[in-house]
C-alpha cells in the first residue's frame, strides 16, 4: 500500500528546479547547502548569459568553465546543467533571479558573494560587450546578493572598457 510512496526517484520538473535536480544528480557526495549554491549559481549564470537575449557561445564555454570550477562536477554534470540552463534561460532570467540570489545570500558569505558576482561580470563580458541590460541585471543581482555599489564598481572595473554604455 505504501511502497509506491517511498520511492525515492528524482522526479524532473519542467521549469527551471530541473537546474537543481541536475545539480543533484551529478553531486552526489554533495551536502544540500552546496546543492542549493551550486543550482543558485547556475540559475544566476543563465540569467546573466540572456540578459541581452544572446546566449552566445563565448558565454557558453565560460559558463562551463566557471561549473568546472566545481568540485566534484563532471563534464556529463556540466553538460547535463547547461542543457538544464538552456531549457530553462527564460524563466531562470526573469522570476527565479530573487529566488536564486537569495539561496546564495543566505548560504554564502561576503567572500563567495563577491566570487559569484566576479563570476557573473565575468560572463556579461565573455562576449566582448557589456549591454546596458547585462549592467542593469548585475547591479540588481549585487544588491540581491547583498553587496554594496563598491562591490560591484570594483568587479566591473576589470572591463571598464566593453560597458557599452561608455561606447556611445
Amino acid at each position: 500500500m505504501f511502497g509506491s510512496w517511498l520511492k525515492t526517484e528524482l522526479a524532473v520538473p519542467d521549469d527551471a528546479r530541473e537546474i537543481a535536480v541536475r545539480v543533484r544528480e551529478h553531486l552526489p557526495a554533495a551536502d544540500p547547502e552546496t546543492v542549493r549554491v551550486v543550482a543558485a549559481l547556475a540559475g544566476l549564470l543563465a540569467a546573466v548569459a540572456y540578459a541581452d537575449r544572446d546566449y552566445s557561445n563565448a558565454e557558453e564555454a565560460l559558463v562551463r568553465e566557471v561549473l568546472g570550477r566545481v568540485n566534484g562536477m563532471t563534464r556529463a554534470g556540466i553538460d547535463a546543467v547547461c542543457g538544464a540552463m538552456r531549457r530553462h534561460v527564460v524563466e531562470a532570467s526573469t522570476v527565479q533571479i530573487p529566488h536564486f540570489a537569495r539561496e546564495i545570500r543566505e548560504l554564502g558569505d561576503a567572500e563567495l558573494r563577491r566570487e559569484v558576482l566576479d563570476a557573473l561580470v565575468d560572463l556579461a563580458a565573455a562576449d566582448g560587450d557589456i549591454a546596458t541590460s547585462e549592467t542593469n541585471l548585475l547591479r540588481q543581482i549585487a544588491t540581491s546578493l547583498g553587496l554594496t555599489q563598491a562591490d560591484y564598481n570594483d568587479s566591473q572595473a576589470r572591463y571598464r572598457e566593453r560597458l557599452a554604455s561608455l561606447k556611445r
